[in-house]
């Protein structure tokens, strides 16, 4: 395959949509993205600058747990600068081509969207350097003896980096970027009006409490938010419920198995675990995810902050450890009787 199609590949849809997806609910722009305002002051400001000056946006870097909308804000920096955004990930990017491929294809100007950027390999990693400096690729050609080095310049482009795990990047590349931004999770009256505003999409009749219940139960994270009303969407479908009540949603998501504060079947099997198998913690992050079967990084990156936010669970120098709150969530005394 060569660059191009490589490149090609890489993008999904004009937005980066999947094609067809007529119920999208991602929002187009700054104005009609929900919440994060201080991330969205510092984003319209960089925006409105960069283009009073007809320069390239400088390189932004997005972290913070999944699901918060850094997919969503790369393609809203876009559409705001008039320019398309080509997404591809880390994983993706095993090859020296591939990422060439991309880089060499761009437009002026252009958004390019690396999701997990922290799981680059190293020889990608030392492409994008003088690519996101000098806007050029240093190419190495012929072996041995006769070796030489050569310079391909490339336009001038916007790299939108985002990972899960700001720590796992390494600095010389963390360093290229002129916005680093971390998202953190929404508040309650924020995710009410995202569900509301997708509920308006799906033509859906949401009552304002069912909307408020959907957000109580989604962890903070849009994503979820978005998929709980699907869920309900569905249920409502099937019974054959014109307008949605909170006594539906309560139903709906009691059948999915999310409870009233939005922690799901793998919360509980956590703090469960740890209730009965280790008397509330300490213990230790590998010994869980053996006891659960999950991977360390699942746990750690997915499951855990959202019980850290809570305040159901708490980490300490000698392991993980139940809160009381987490333990009368799950009807648990505050402490054991010996």
């Amino acid at each position: 395959m060569d660059p191009s199609s490589a490149a090609e590949e890489q993008q999904v849809g004009e937005r980066g949509e999947p094609p067809g997806r007529e119920d999208s609910l991602r929002p187009r722009c700054l104005a009609d993205y929900i919440g994060q305002s201080e991330l969205k002051q510092v984003l319209g400001i960089a925006v409105a600058a960069t283009r009073s000056r007809g320069e390239p946006l400088d390189h932004v870097l997005l972290h913070g747990p999944p699901g918060l909308g850094k997919t969503t804000m790369a393609l809203v920096l876009a559409e705001e600068l008039g320019v398309r955004c080509r997404i591809t990930s880390a994983p993706a990017l095993e090859r020296p081509r591939d990422i060439i491929g991309l880089l060499v294809n761009l437009q002026a100007h252009e958004v390019l969207f690396i999701d997990e950027i922290h799981r680059l390999n190293r020889v990608a990693e030392e492409l994008l350097y003088p690519a996101m400096e000098d806007y050029r690729i240093d190419l190495t050609v012929g072996k041995g003896t006769t070796a030489r080095t050569r310079s391909l310049p490339i336009v001038p482009f916007t790299l939108v980096g985002a990972t899960t795990r700001a720590g796992a990047l390494s600095w010389p590349l963390r360093d290229r970027f002129g916005l680093i931004q971390r998202l953190e999770f929404y508040e309650l009256d924020d995710l009410r009006a995202i569900v509301e505003r997708a509920a308006g999409l799906l033509r859906l009749q949401l009552d304002s409490e069912a909307a408020l219940e959907v957000a109580r139960r989604c962890r903070g994270t849009p994503r979820i938010a978005n998929r709980l009303l699907r869920r309900v969407r569905d249920v409502a479908s099937v019974r054959g419920h014109e307008r949605i009540g909170a006594e539906l949603v309560e139903a709906a998501l009691t059948l999915h198995r999310v409870d009233g504060r939005g922690l799901d079947a793998s919360d509980r099997r956590l703090l469960t675990l740890m209730l009965e198998g280790y008397g509330g913690g300490p213990v230790g992050l590998e010994t869980l995810a053996a006891g659960l079967g999950e991977d360390s990084t699942t746990l750690e990156t997915v499951i855990e902050p959202f019980l850290l936010q809570q305040g159901l669970l708490q980490r300490t120098p000698r392991g993980r450890l139940v809160t009381a709150a987490g333990r009368a969530h799950l009807g648990w005394p505050a402490q054991l009787v010996a």
